[in-house]
């Protein structure tokens, strides 16, 4: 099949492409050509790239018809950020592709109600990016209900991997945290450190898509997670990381309102943004109806992306 990825060399398009290049399919890579994949691959070699500025190009309207001429029989889309985003491809792809897969987030949802959380839990979300997330998720799946387009919906949690900073055990994306665990110096988390994160590694993410496309009769109408097949806690995690490094973890645990005082104004907001949702969200929806299983546990998708952290020299090894 013709593949049409937007946003194709991004974290998990970095991981996408070469699998549905693997897969036998024609690829067409959609992105503002400002960066390269990843990760280098000899799959890039047979993939067509189209350098579009998707922003200018919706501002004036053509955008959806660009993405149409194509004429790919499964677009994914990874970087729709908006309702009216999503409404211009719609309109535009309607009767003219046979699915079409949106990347969303578990964002979408606030606290879970109950852990493992699955998809059928009501989205409440704390935050803008989540709201216009769900809002987008929900138009998508009912132009599926009501309209026949054939749309899936896929909800990634923390992405992690080589080339990119996973959230580290304080909720926040400061290297200094797991700089200061590998180099054995105490380290302070917020409340009891039992809040939790649920990290994925990209390719994970990657395979959902894969296993979406493959199972197009299952997945159409329907969103799924795609997540590690654990959440991990502060305190886990950071007694993890402290390991990896030969170290004995030294933590101290402060209520949240002294704890934020003691970091910058952005990693705090980062931080509380991660506790507040604690997510722990389940894969059996996935793994039901598509037959996925994540490859990596998210201690072993974060322990890649550190070590990768640590080979570029962002992060040092302790003597």
């Amino acid at each position: 099949m013709k593949i049409a990825v937007l946003g194709g060399s991004g974290h998990v398009g970095s991981f996408l492409v070469p699998r549905l290049v693997g897969a036998g399919h024609e690829v067409v890579v959609v992105s503002r050509g400002q960066r390269e994949p990843y990760r280098p691959h000899g799959a890039w070699r047979h993939v067509r790239t189209v350098v579009t500025d998707r922003e200018a190009a919706e501002a004036d309207g053509t955008f959806g018809a660009s993405v149409a001429e194509l004429g790919a029989d499964v677009v994914i889309d990874m970087i729709c950020f908006r309702e009216e985003s999503a409404r211009h491809l719609v309109e535009a792809l309607a009767g003219r592709v046979r699915h079409f897969l949106h990347c969303g987030t578990i964002w979408v949802y606030g606290p879970s109600g109950q852990v493992p959380a699955p998809e059928s839990e009501p989205r409440r979300p704390l935050e803008e990016y989540g709201r216009n997330k769900a809002a987008i998720e929900a138009y998508l799946l009912a132009e599926a209900r009501l309209n026949g387009f054939p749309a899936t919906v896929v909800h990634p949690g923390h992405i992690t991997g080589p080339g990119w900073v996973p959230v580290n055990p304080a909720g926040n994306l400061n290297t200094g945290t797991f700089q200061a665990l590998a180099d054995g110096e105490k380290v302070t988390l917020p409340n009891l450190g039992m809040e939790t994160l649920h990290h994925v590694h990209a390719d994970d993410v990657a395979q959902v898509f894969m296993d979406a496309v493959a199972n197009r009769s299952a997945a159409l109408g329907e969103s799924f997670h795609s997540v590690a097949s654990t959440a991990v806690t502060l305190r886990g995690y950071a007694e993890a990381v402290a390991g990896w490094f030969g170290q004995e973890p030294r933590l101290e645990f402060v209520p949240w309102e002294r704890w934020r005082e003691t970091v910058s104004a952005e990693d705090a907001g980062a931080t509380y943004s991660h506790i507040a949702h604690s997510p722990h969200r389940s894969m059996e929806k996935a793994r039901r109806l598509l037959g996925n299983r994540p490859r990596h546990t998210a201690l072993e998708a974060i322990e890649e992306a550190v070590d990768a952290l640590v080979a570029e020299g962002r992060l040092t090894r302790p003597d």
